[in-house]
């Protein structure tokens, strides 16, 4: 049997058992604490390392774009061909140029402008690989397709067609540089966009000037982000 605790004996016992709880309560909270100073830090970090590769996106950008208008905007009237700075874009768009209606074979002068650009554009960003992820060729045609059919089976026949003239195009340029097949073949694409990105003018469609052909760097920026963000989570 235990014996009987004077009252003086209790009150001790329980100084000691409440200041034991307030001792692992003050501990508690140096951790949480911790805990929190850490993920702020690592948050800082974070958004350090993002607006770092942000900064070199737009320098990379400006860049690009500065070396594509060097090299090529003595050419660019008689190709009827334009630079887009925001998206480095390299369009052409003479379409009775590029190919015939309907047709997804090379016109003989866009294969000679093929065959005077290509070279020299691969030098231009050779550069910058490193930081490219991905050459699209892009194909883009207006949303005409003939008087019988709807709106539906015109994109359809239009996407068919967008696609076989970018692909007619990467099959001419991939032997212009031999030594570079490797490099094309992992990092260009042939993409028909049919008429979802037809150009607009004063609220119309522009059909002469929607359809044309393009050339569109990709760097691995948001790559490069999402990998930040993926080693957070």
């Amino acid at each position: 049997m235990k014996p009987f605790m004077q009252p003086q004996q209790q009150e001790v016992q329980q100084e000691e058992h409440w200041l034991s709880i307030s001792d692992l309560m003050t501990a508690l909270m140096m951790i949480f604490l911790f805990i929190s100073i850490v993920y702020m830090q690592s948050g800082q970090i974070e958004k350090e390392k993002i607006k770092e590769i942000a900064v070199s996106y737009q320098e990379n950008q400006v860049n690009l774009y500065q070396n594509l208008m060097q090299e090529f905007e003595a050419d660019l009237p008689k190709w009827q061909a334009l630079i887009n700075p925001d998206t480095l874009a390299f369009e052409f768009q003479a379409p009775e140029v590029l190919f015939d209606r309907g047709d997804i074979r090379l016109n003989p002068v866009f294969q000679d402008i093929l065959s005077d650009f290509f070279p020299r554009y691969l030098q231009v960003i050779k550069p910058f690989k490193a930081s490219i992820n991905e050459i699209r060729i892009e194909g883009h045609t207006s949303s005409l397709w003939g008087s019988t059919t709807d709106d539906a089976q015109a994109y359809f026949h239009n996407m068919r067609l967008s696609q076989g003239r970018t692909r007619s195009v990467l099959a001419f340029i991939f032997p212009l540089v031999p030594e570079e097949k490797s490099w094309i073949k992992h990092h260009m694409a042939a993409v028909g966009f049919s008429s979802a990105k037809v150009i607009v003018t004063n609220g119309r469609e522009d059909y002469q000037k929607s359809r044309r052909v393009s050339f569109r760097i990709i760097t691995n920026a948001h790559t490069q982000i999402k990998k930040i963000l993926d080693y957070k989570s």
